[in-house]
């Protein structure tokens, strides 16, 4: 993967952690056990400190980056969708920021919180806990549900898995000119999306493992 050392200060990254090789890691960045970090995505530690804490996940295309002396923080089970954009912030435990959101410097996402998908949190914002927040400005729209923190937390364990499956068979290969006949499907945890357990789909935190020799 592109990783860098800036002024002899080089990035950590636990060994049960995955980190795609397109993904680029600057100097002060702190990876913890069984965290996920998605294609594309930079992790800029050449002024603040960057931290993901354990089972945590950075997704495609996400940018991490901070002002001088300013960490930018996932804590522990923190799920950063697609795109989404954290400078200077602080997310806390199993808070979720959604696809092509922005929290801007010295906001903090509170412990179990939503920021919906292409929000836009201001510098300074305190999301409470356990509540969702939207809109450019972001605002408060309501108290989150117990199934829906739960929701939340099993799609965070999809991405704990898929660092566990990465780390064991992911590899770089030259695609086939034709799909073989019967190709199988990957064998991915079995979980919903929120509008499918919203039509009455139950949504279930079942992980799928390989049993064990």
């Amino acid at each position: 993967m592109p990783c860098y050392a800036i002024e002899g200060v080089i990035p950590v990254i636990d060994p049960s952690a995955y980190v795609h090789p397109t993904a680029v890691l600057i100097g002060d960045v702190h990876i913890g056990p069984n965290c996920y970090v998605g294609p594309n995505a930079s992790l800029r530690g050449d002024f603040g400190r960057i931290v993901l804490a354990a089972g945590a996940n950075v997704q495609d295309n996400c940018v991490m980056h901070g002002f001088p002396q300013q960490d930018t923080v996932v804590e522990e089970n923190g799920h950063i969708g697609h795109g989404a954009v954290l400078h200077s912030c602080v997310v806390r435990r199993n808070a979720l920021v959604g696809m092509n959101a922005v929290v801007m410097d010295e906001a903090v996402v509170g412990e179990a919180a939503v920021v919906a998908a292409c929000a836009f949190v201001p510098a300074g914002m305190q999301v409470a806990p356990a509540t969702l927040v939207a809109g450019i400005p972001a605002k408060l729209v309501r108290a989150l549900r117990d199934d829906e923190i739960a929701w939340k937390l099993a799609g965070t364990q999809t991405y704990q898995d898929l660092t566990r499956r990465c780390l064991a068979s992911l590899t770089e290969v030259q695609p086939l000119p034709a799909a073989e006949p019967d190709r199988p499907r990957v064998r991915a945890p079995d979980v919903k999306s929120l509008i499918a357990s919203k039509r009455g789909q139950a949504t279930t935190t079942k992980v799928f493992t390989d049993p064990q020799p």
